[in-house]
């Protein structure tokens, strides 16, 4: 069997900004819930048999009290901001597995199923749908791969090299020195991805660092400056890789079994007859 984990808050932030307003009865933004539903019923059409959704159910995690610029649900569109009961609602009637996040992010929930995921011998292959880069770090081999479904494409262990020049398990420290600014930490001054990549490509963790430049031995302009900021900003570049490190350890499932497909709940009829009510707005201004 192939698994398939879907981030949940991107789909719903895809189809939000790609699909004109729609609004039910009750005058409820309801068209991303409904992109996002029509898209996952398309894949289990499609063959997927074993699926789960996580999501940001609320934004903020226990990331935000380690640094207070990390991301937030500031200026993020209410009538987003409310359509996320309402996904995991609907998805849960028509009969996926969803993970609602509360102290903890989607992406965490991600990690954590592909690690179980991944344990279990009976899975062929790990999907991890997200273009998230946060989730190249759980990437192995070509068994737990991360497939963006927008562009149809897919990074196994040797693409998550290529394309950001270290393997995943360095993906954290790369994170640390280049930033996250989706994420909302800056990484380390006059770190770049060419630089971090040259780098952390020889010695793979920060630790492992050597303090002097020399003794890097490799081809990097303003090796001393660069050397020079990152000892200064150790402990900043070890706190952000805390906040780029996902966590793998949050028990969601026993047995992969149960995400299987079963088909939908009974109250999913009343669900799907609302949003098939909505309007469609002829504005696309929301």
């Amino acid at each position: 069997m192939d698994v398939y984990l879907i981030d949940g808050t991107y789909e719903l932030f895809r189809h939000y900004h790609a699909l004109p307003s729609a609004r039910d009865e009750q005058g409820c933004e309801v068209a991303a819930v409904r992109g996002v539903l029509r898209s996952l019923l398309g894949m289990i059409k499609a063959g997927g048999t074993h699926l789960g959704v996580a999501t940001d159910h609320v934004v903020e995690s226990f990331r935000n009290l380690l640094w207070p610029g990390y991301k937030t649900s500031e200026g993020v569109p209410p009538d987003l901001l409310a359509q996320f009961p309402l996904l995991e609602e609907t998805l849960s009637a028509a009969g996926m597995m969803v993970w609602p996040m509360v102290e903890f992010e989607a992406d965490d929930a991600l990690a954590s199923a592909a690690e179980a995921a991944g344990c279990d011998p009976r899975v062929g292959m790990v999907n991890i749908c997200t273009p998230d880069k946060d989730l190249a770090q759980s990437v192995r081999g070509a068994r737990i791969v991360q497939l963006n479904r927008r562009t149809r494409t897919t990074l196994d262990e040797s693409a998550v090299i290529r394309k950001f020049g270290v393997p995943p398990a360095s993906i954290p420290d790369y994170l640390a020195l280049v930033g996250d600014s989706s994420d909302g930490y800056p990484g380390l001054s006059g770190w770049g991805p060419k630089s971090a990549a040259a780098v952390l490509s020889k010695f793979g963790h920060l630790e492992s660092i050597p303090s002097e430049w020399t003794e890097w031995r490799v081809n990097v302009s303003k090796a001393g400056a660069l050397a020079y900021t990152l000892s200064q900003e150790q402990d900043r570049a070890i706190l952000f890789r805390t906040l780029a490190t996902l966590r793998t350890d949050i028990p969601l499932f026993e047995d992969v079994e149960q995400l299987r497909w079963n088909g939908p709940a009974e109250n999913f009829t009343a669900i799907a007859a609302r949003l098939d009510s909505a309007k469609t707005q002829q504005s696309t201004s929301r």
